[in-house]
Formats: structure tokens, C-alpha cells, sequence
């Protein structure tokens, strides 16, 4: 089973050692994993004009040649889990495909949120959570945004959260290899 490995690990400093760990604990269940940096033929990346279409394309077809996906949902730049890695999760869960998260992050989207804008998030007069403009936030207790954790949930995944050191943030792989656990068990 080919899994791949979304998350903004790409932007690590050691990027390419946390790919090899990740891919070593995947050999370690059984599994293969695939990291959004892998070399991948593809005719219309090779093609493409910018480098960032190319880029997008090879991860696509990463995705698509996979048959589940693992998503590092820890918050990054920001309360929200990276736009990118969203995005490649719910184009595998549209593709039918089992889809796993974790967090290194335990608290939940609203209180996160609410962290972020600072003084700007407030009570309106119905006692609902909004920012500056007045819009309302997320408060349901969940680890991102209602999308995320419904998607995993529909597809039947695990979402995974833990509270990690602040130092350990992007390199604990407790969560991650507890979401390689869940996946090779399904697989029986």
C-alpha cells in the first residue's frame, strides 16, 4: 500500500532526513511511502512552464498513484493546518481513498484561532465567538476546520491530536506513526 505523505514538512530545514524517517517507519508496517518531493515522471510537469505548476502537477500524480494519504495537520504559519496539505487531503478523500491526520497541537481550532487574532476576536451581543469584522468563528472542539475533521471522519480515518513539546513541534512522529498503526490494521 502506497501512502503518501502530505504535510508541510517540505519546509523543513532537513526536510529530506524527515522524509527518510517518515518512510522508514511506513517499511516498519508494511507500508510505502511516498513524499511530496519524491522524483516522479510526468510528462505534463515536465512540460510545464513554472516550476510551481510543475510542482503541483508531480504531487498530484503522487496522489493519485497512492492508495491512502497520512496529513500532518499541525498548525503551520498560523491557527490552521497548511493550505496545501488541506487541499491534498480532500482531493484523496474525493478519490475514494482512505485519509489520516494528526496534530502536534492539542488545543482545537477555535481556541487557536481566538489566540490569533488577539484582541480582535470577541463575544457579539448573541454570546457567539467573532473576529474584527464581525465574522463568526469555528467553537465546535474540533482539531481544524469543520472540512478536515469531516472529511477524515467520512472516510472513516483518524485524526489525531497530541500536546508536544514546543522544541519537538515538527519532529515528534508519535501522532504520525500511530496514524501508519490504524492504516495497516484496516488493511488487515
Amino acid at each position: 500500500m502506497k501512502v503518501y505523505l502530505a504535510g508541510p514538512d517540505v519546509f523543513l530545514p532537513d526536510a529530506a532526513a524527515m522524509a527518510a524517517e517518515k518512510k522508514r517507519l511506513c517499511t516498519q508496517y508494511g507500508l510505502e511511502g511516498v513524499f511530496p518531493t519524491d522524483p516522479r515522471p510526468d510528462p505534463a510537469a515536465d512540460a510545464a512552464p513554472d516550476l510551481w505548476y510543475a510542482i503541483y502537477l508531480r504531487n498530484e500524480a503522487h496522489i493519485r498513484a497512492c492508495d491512502a494519504l497520512v496529513a500532518n495537520l499541525t498548525p503551520f504559519r498560523g491557527p490552521s493546518a497548511d493550505a496545501g496539505t488541506v487541499y491534498e487531503l480532500g482531493f484523496m478523500r474525493a478519490l475514494g481513498r482512505p485519509v489520516l491526520g494528526y496534530s502536534n497541537d492539542i488545543a482545537d481550532f477555535s481556541t487557536r484561532t481566538r489566540s490569533f487574532l488577539g484582541d480582535a476576536a470577541r463575544r457579539n451581543t448573541e454570546g457567539e465567538w467573532v473576529d474584527g469584522e464581525g465574522l463568526s468563528l469555528e467553537s465546535f472542539g474540533l482539531v481544524d476546520n469543520l472540512m478536515i475533521d469531516g472529511g477524515i471522519r467520512a472516510a472513516d480515518g483518524v485524526l489525531l491530536r497530541r500536546q508536544v513539546p514546543e522544541s519537538e513541534r515538527w519532529t515528534d512522529l508519535a501522532g504520525f506513526e500511530a496514524c501508519l498503526e490504524a492504516l495497516a490494521a484496516r488493511r488487515g
